[in-house]
This record gives structure tokens, sequence and C-alpha cells, in this order.
């Protein structure tokens, strides 16, 4: 069958700041791709509903706050046989025009890649260290709290790559959440995320799953995007404790490191 879209991309929306997800739509709805975007609304009210309307956009109301892995689930159905390349996209992300492009080139040309994610800066050009080492219990630790962080410097440094020139592609563990672009076929295959993570670590779970598919994640630095990147587990005892639940569950599945 042949695919009627070049790409498809989902985004879970919740308290989004307005001006920032019009942004990301719009930076998506600015490629020349045959395209469509699946706008999943987690808020309980509805509140997005309206506020987008497009003909390559598909505005998805759950009722309910779902998370972030179910949310983004909500599209498989969608866009199995529909779409080359699927991307799970952030609603707080900007990008060139050519950014996707150039990234479906480059794994659309690597049959033993299944995802690729471009160099993500913050919004003041600082870097983001988005491809990652799987993380061990004392990183996630240290990561949380702020104070620990000087105790663990070369555990956070060595799941961050920092030994490693980042200015080159290399084949990573994991690659955050923010951005990731799949291969359809592959998304499907892995059946999404894992839902048993309702928020934190269901991006590090499906990067495991890719393993265990036999395939790959590329980051490649050559492409990259802006993120403004919240943090809101390091700000909220709630999220914190949604951080700290995900961890339990991910080390329970895949063992201690």
């Amino acid at each position: 069958m042949n695919k009627k879209l070049d790409i498809t991309a989902s985004i879970v929306l919740f308290n989004e700041n307005l001006k920032e997800l019009t942004k990301t739509v719009n930076c998506f709805l600015e490629i020349n791709l045959k395209k469509k975007l699946f706008l999943i609304d987690n808020t309980p009210n509805s509140l997005f509903k309206d506020v987008f309307k497009h003909n390559e956009i598909e505005y998805i109301a759950v009722g309910k706050n779902i998370g972030f892995g179910s949310g983004h689930n909500l599209s498989i159905k969608k866009v199995k046989e529909v779409s080359k390349f699927h991307l799970i996209l952030n609603p707080d992300v900007t990008f060139k025009l050519n950014v996707i492009t150039n990234l479906i080139s480059e794994l659309d040309k690597n049959k033993e890649v299944s995802m690729i994610a471009p160099k993500v800066l913050f919004p003041d050009g600082k870097h983001q260290y988005s491809c990652r080492r799987y993380p061990s219990v004392s990183e996630l630790i240290a990561r949380r709290f702020s104070f620990l962080k000087p105790l663990f410097k070369s555990t956070t440094f060595k799941g961050e790559y920092r030994e490693k020139d980042l200015t080159q592609p290399f084949f990573a563990e994991y690659i955050t959440g923010c951005f990731q672009l799949y291969k359809t076929e592959d998304f499907i295959k892995l059946k999404g995320f894992d839902e048993r993570y309702f928020l934190y670590l269901e991006d590090v779970d499906i990067c495991k799953k890719i393993d265990v598919l036999g395939k790959k994640k590329l980051y490649f630095p050559q492409e990259e995007i802006v993120h403004v990147l919240k943090q809101g587990s390091s700000k909220s005892i709630k999220l914190f404790l949604r951080h700290t639940s995900s961890a339990i569950k991910y080390f329970l599945k895949w063992g201690l490191k």
C-alpha cells in the first residue's frame, strides 16, 4: 500500500503556553511535505478545541489527563499505513524549515535506525544534553536533588556523553522525548510508549524497546532545534512524585544499572 503522507506528528497538550505552542505548530505546518499533525488535548475541558483550524491538523479531545505516552499512543491507529515517518513533538519546540526534511533523508537511508533526533538548544543558545546513556539510580537521584550534583558530577557527565565529540553523529543509548522522529512502521512495531508511565522515563523506556527490536537511535547534531524545557519535576512535588513513580517502574522492568 502506498503511503499517502510523508510524515505525521503528534503533540500532547495539557497546561501549555499558547504562544510557544503556536510557534511549534507553525514550524510543523510550514514544512514542504505531505503531512498531518495530531493535537491530543489532555485538558479536562478541551481547552484547545477551537484554537487551531487547519486541514493538516486533526484535533483529538481526550477529556482527561491520561499522560504523555498514552496521549501520543492515540495516534498509532491513525498513522498506521498512512505515513512513512512519525514525529513525537513537544509543544515548546521550534525548528527551521529544512530540519525535518534533512532528518528524514538521513533516517531513510539507514535501515538499522528506527529513530533520529537533532541537537537540542535552550532558547538562549546553550546546549541541552538530550542524548544520554541509560540512567543509573544514583544519576537520577543526583538530577532531582541539585545539592547532590557536585558529589555525582562524574556520573552525570558520563550519562550525558560529555567525553564524546557531540558535534558528530553517533548511536546513543537514549534520546530525550521532546523531538523523536521515527520510521512509522517501527513506531507501530514498538506499540508506541509503555502506558504504565504516566509521565517521565517513557522516552528512556521506548529506547530500550528499540534495542529489543534490534534497531538503533541516531543522534544527528548537524540539525538543531530549540526546546524551552520546563523541568517541572524539580519545581512541583506532584511532578516529583510522578518522576519517582516512573523511575521505580523503569528499574523494576529493566533492572538496576
